[in-house]
């Protein structure tokens, strides 16, 4: 097991290996697992890089996100500029049922609704309206509505698993009830269970995956 400090250690290396990132902008603590990033950044994007950066780190069992994002005086924008921006970024994404999703926008808060049958969809709606200049953040609140009518294949899923070189599959096991799946176990890090529900999400027919795999330390 690490400690504290190198665990600390390790993350702000992992932060400062990210091209975007400029390593004064991030705090970092660690005790026990559990990681808190702090400080300001002038994007949305930039705050998410910091997450998934820290995420990617054995060792780290939880996150505790107190990043700020601030914009410059020149990169403000307006809720009404925000909303007309995202909109078309969703239009012109082919992933996008853009017909599908409705926005809100508050203090530079992006909110998103409806629903569209896969989750690549859902979650590249969130991608493309994350990475406007001016959002402070993302609610993802679309819904998934599958056209599929059959039980989801837990086969299938094990399957994707075992195929990947980046989830060690071994210490997973993956529950199906019709279109809900539920993988519990254990993983190294946060980024083989973010995986596996990945994984787990591109399967047909699933409208829902409960992530309840734990982050262990050797």
């Amino acid at each position: 097991m690490k400690s504290n400090e190198e665990l600390q250690l390790d993350v702000q290396d992992a932060i400062k290996w990210q091209p975007l990132l400029k390593a004064a902008e991030i705090g970092v603590t660690a005790k026990d697992g559990v990681v808190t990033l702090s400080g300001i950044v002038n994007s949305f994007t930039k705050k998410m890089e910091a997450e998934n950066a820290a995420k990617g780190v054995i060792g780290v069992r939880a996150i505790v996100e107190e990043i700020d994002v601030d914009f410059q005086n020149s990169l403000r924008k307006n809720d009404e500029e925000i909303a007309e921006e995202a909109l078309s970024a969703m239009k012109w994404n082919w992933s996008v049922p853009d017909e599908r999703i409705k926005l809100k926008v508050e203090d530079g808060w992006v909110t998103l609704e409806g629903s569209v049958e896969w989750n690549y969809q859902r979650e590249a709606a969130q991608k493309c309206v994350s990475e406007l200049i001016g959002v402070k953040g993302v609610t993802n609140k679309v819904k998934l509505e599958s056209k599929i009518p059959d039980v989801v294949e837990r086969t299938d899923i094990e399957n994707a698993l075992s195929r990947s070189w980046l989830v060690d599959d071994r210490k997973i096991k993956v529950h199906v009830a019709q279109n809900r799946v539920t993988l519990r176990g254990s993983v190294e890090s946060l980024f083989q269970k973010d995986e596996a529900e990945r994984l787990a999400w591109n399967a047909p027919g699933v409208v829902d995956v409960v992530n309840e795999l734990a982050v262990y330390q050797d």
